[in-house]
């Protein structure tokens, strides 16, 4: 078993190794955390609350040293880290609250002839052992923040972080089995496997569900691999996300939202701002004050709170991405009205482009880089086809000050999330579930959906009936068939 290096692409020094894990390794994991499944289960809800709960606590005790974890490996600025940090304990929270109404048994309706006499209730089983591969760009709240619904549900998971981030998340898995064991609960229920994609590969051949936050092409090979074994999977993949600004809206308020939404975490995130169409009446007085406010951004390496706004490229090779698609879209007549072609490979400045269509790669591919292409459009009908001219559909905004005007247009826009003067922040909101459509991917995150993916459910019918036998049943005979008829007429036919 070999080891990877863990680099700050801040500043390009090793912070720390992991081995990388191989298919045997990953079996092992998998086969104890099997073992380990029963034993978590019978605690029942409580049992697992309380672990859980114990958790986050000790997480938020120790809440700057993993935020120290996430800036080193990552070498996003501080307050970006800490929105990783949040949005994990707000899962947390959330699934505290809710996760025993989603396991309960819930009772169905037997309304109807067919079920006279008979009582249902749907109940709601673990699958087992699940895997949760995720990405780098938020290493704690898209990969253990996934697993919390998960292990809430009675499953044990095996987790398996990017390479280039693995640090947070394998301390998060430390912490979980820490205050585990102080609990005489089982050993192994959240475990963590590192390596490259053979290990998520491996990982994907093991378990009995699949959790994949990551790019559109490794999401359908995971597809598929689940497909060939008959698991279920939740993907969530790539974006392109639209904005829509209205003649109507408060300029300034949409030009500072586009700043941080496009240009958060270095623009490397599934719900950036990839995309804002603008109309036409408002589109240079828009540009100006946007970028008016890019330009002022550091792109320095950051040495705690405030001292840096946009992260550096996370992933080595992204900025190539990101320099083909400036490239590409000045070629064809783009303007760059801040940045322009990335002298600095790790901190490429924050560019607006203007001039764009949907001939460029700016407008038509995800970018997950600090671009923020602007396009000009004649009226909110053009705007709507442009942002629904897309292979993705993970979430969208419009903007305008009619408030129900602008909830219309959210319903005509293929997307599984669109916000009315707003982005993102829905995610933090445990109640909403949130998922894509198309290359976006399947499954939600959040609101029952995103408990109910980790769960089997079974419906239980009880016949209450005193009849000895059911009218329908064999032999045949005439006369009750020829009643039966009838009633099809007296039940179906008005």
């Amino acid at each position: 078993m070999s080891d990877l290096d863990v680099i700050d692409p801040a500043t390009g020094r090793v912070v720390g190794r992991v081995p990388s894990m191989t298919a045997d390794d990953v079996t092992k994991a998998v086969d104890l955390a099997r073992r380990a499944q029963p034993a978590w289960a019978a605690l029942g809800v409580d049992g697992r609350h309380e672990v859980l709960r114990r958790v986050r606590r000790e997480i938020v005790s120790r809440r700057a040293e993993l935020r120290d974890v996430l800036v080193a490996e990552s070498g996003k600025p501080w307050e970006d880290a800490q929105a990783d940090l949040l949005l994990t304990l707000s899962m947390m929270a959330h699934w505290e609250s809710n996760a025993a109404a989603a396991c309960a048994d819930e009772s169905l309706s037997t309304r109807g002839v067919w079920g006279l006499g008979r009582r249902a209730a749907a109940t709601y089983h673990p699958h087992g052992v699940v895997g949760a591969i995720g990405p780098w760009n938020f290493p704690v709240a898209l990969t253990f923040g996934d697993a919390v619904a998960a292990l809430h549900a009675g499953n044990t998971v095996v987790l398996k972080p990017s390479e280039v981030t693995p640090l947070s998340t394998r301390w998060v898995a430390e912490v979980f089995a820490e205050q585990a064991r102080a609990l005489d609960a089982p050993d192994h229920v959240l475990s963590c496997v590192t390596g490259d994609g053979a290990t998520g590969a491996a990982l994907v051949a093991e378990v009995d569900m699949v959790q994949f936050t990551g790019s559109v092409r490794t999401g359908r090979v995971i597809a598929h691999a689940c497909i060939d074994r008959s698991i279920p999977c939740s993907l969530e993949l790539g974006g392109k996300d639209p904005w829509i600004v209205l003649a109507d809206a408060d300029l300034d308020r949409v030009a500072a939202a586009a700043t941080h939404y496009g240009l958060f975490n270095g623009g490397q995130v599934c719900m950036s701002a990839e995309r804002i169409y603008v109309e036409d009446a408002v589109h240079d007085a828009f540009v100006e004050r946007l970028a008016a406010r890019v330009s002022t951004l550091r792109t320095v390496a950051g040495s705690g709170p405030g001292t840096t706004d946009v992260a550096p490229m996370i992933a080595p090779g992204q900025v190539d991405v990101v320099t083909a698609h400036i490239r590409d879209a000045l070629d064809k007549g783009a303007r760059a009205v801040t940045g322009g072609l990335p002298a600095d490979v790790v901190h490429p400045a924050p560019t607006v482009l203007v001039d764009v269509d949907h001939t460029m790669a700016c407008m038509t591919e995800e970018t997950f880089g600090p671009t923020i292409p602007v396009m000009r459009v004649h009226d909110v009908d053009q705007a709507v086809a442009l942002a629904n001219d897309s292979a993705f559909g993970l979430t969208a905004s419009v903007w305008t000050r009619d408030l129900a005007r602008g909830r219309a247009i959210a319903r005509r826009i293929n997307a599984g999330t669109v916000s009315v003067n707003d982005a993102q922040l829905h995610v933090g909101i445990g109640h909403l579930p949130m998922g894509g459509v198309g290359a976006s991917g399947t499954g939600a995150r959040g609101g029952m959906d995103g408990i109910r993916k980790f769960q089997q459910r079974r419906v239980v019918v009880t016949n209450r009936s005193p009849l000895g036998r059911e009218l329908s049943w064999l032999p045949y005979g005439r006369t009750v068939s020829a009643a039966l008829d009838r009633a099809v007429g007296l039940l179906y036919g008005r």
